[in-house]
């Protein structure tokens, strides 16, 4: 693929991840729905009307040439079971690497972690001696993870933390602005089982997509969210003692 095929690919991708259509931007940019098809069709981008559409979506050209590179060599969502065995047995170490992993430099997460500079050197090369990291010169790094990582179902860190992640997770209402909690029960057919577990799916690479697109954003313009998808066959218990009680019933 080429460079400005790739350019676009990713502009196409960020209006899908932002949730906008060709409709939300063409009134951001002052065009018609038909002249923004039509550049996009044809591929016919000034650098003026190329600055107004990235500025629409919220990044800066810069910022887009940037992350069309970097998407031409995508970071592993996965690690290999060393990897997790690592960082499982090391909470600061895990920590460090989350951190890194979302964009913060080395001077925020000695202040994040409350950190010395040798702490952190003796952090970041433990991650590189993992294979997580490529430590640079002046305690910079290249990532060779990220920007979401995708854990073992049945691995190390799974088993150290998940018990603890999923009661602070659940831990409040889910009634503030930036909280949301939809909960859904019915009898579907096989076909609608797998339509549904296709948009989860789905959901979760747009989530990993925006994270890579907002990795790099002041630390000011972003928070620290978490997404949790559940999916399977289940009948609430309630049932099951609703049984037990008319089967009494009936017994006496």
């Amino acid at each position: 693929m080429s460079e400005s095929a790739q350019i676009i690919s990713l502009l196409k991708r960020s209006l899908k991840t932002k949730g906008l259509t060709y409709r939300d931007l063409a009134k951001r940019v002052g065009l018609s729905e038909a002249s923004i098809k039509r550049v996009f069709a044809e591929e016919t981008f000034s650098l003026q009307r190329l600055e107004s559409i990235c500025s629409a979506i919220g990044m800066t050209v810069s910022e887009l040439v940037r992350l069309a590179a970097d998407s031409r060599e995508p970071l592993s969502q996965y690690l290999t079971l060393d990897q997790e065995h690592i960082l499982a047995a090391d909470p600061q170490l895990l920590a460090c690497c989350y951190l890194l992993i979302n964009g913060r430099g080395g001077d925020q997460i000695r202040k994040r972690m409350n950190l010395s500079e040798r702490q952190l050197r003796a952090l970041l090369v433990k991650l590189d001696a993992a294979g997580l990291i490529e430590l640079l010169p002046k305690l910079k790094t290249r990532l060779r993870v990220g920007p979401i990582i995708i854990w073992r179902a049945d691995g190390p860190v799974h088993s150290a933390y998940e018990q603890q992640v999923k009661s602070e997770f659940l831990r409040t209402q889910f009634l503030e602005a930036q909280e949301a909690l939809h909960f859904r029960s019915a009898e579907l057919s096989a076909a609608s089982i797998n339509i549904l577990k296709r948009k989860l799916e789905q959901l979760a690479c747009d989530f990993a997509e925006l994270a890579a697109l907002d990795v790099k954003l002041p630390m000011g313009e972003k928070s620290s969210v978490a997404l949790l998808l559940a999916f399977r066959p289940w009948v609430f218990s309630m049932f099951d003692s609703l049984s037990r009680a008319q089967g009494t019933g009936s017994a006496s």
